[in-house]
């Protein structure tokens, strides 16, 4: 499975955070992270995706999704610090620092995730 921004691939392997347990964990204590990490939230808010790098190793690009995967927030996220997105989200990706800037992602851009055929 593959996460796409506006049709394009950016990340060729994706994984979901879909639990509370799954999404306490996160990427905490993850080193040399190859994937995008989706949280997928009970409900759109930015207090339910507000973010901790608590425990992280490495910076991490995040982007914030409502609930038409549209981005509506991005943040590079360092070790030990919060973040709380600027608008509601549904959707929280998280993936390797420079994805944002490599394809220059930005507000309004649809994002989706689909299985390689």
């Amino acid at each position: 499975m593959s996460l796409f921004v506006e049709g394009k691939e950016i990340v060729e392997k994706v994984k979901f955070a879909d639990t509370f347990f799954k999404r306490f964990i996160g990427l905490m204590f993850k080193r040399n992270i190859d994937c995008a990490l989706v949280f997928v939230l009970p409900i759109e808010s930015r207090i339910n995706a507000a973010l901790h790098s608590m425990f992280m190793f490495e910076p991490i690009d995040v982007l914030f999704l409502d609930s038409k995967k549209e981005v509506v927030d991005t943040t590079t996220l360092f070790p030990w610090r919060f973040y709380m997105p600027k608008r509601k989200a549904k959707y929280v990706v998280e993936m390797p620092q420079g994805i944002i800037e490599k394809f220059n992602i930005r507000i309004g851009q649809k994002v989706d995730w689909d299985k390689h055929l």
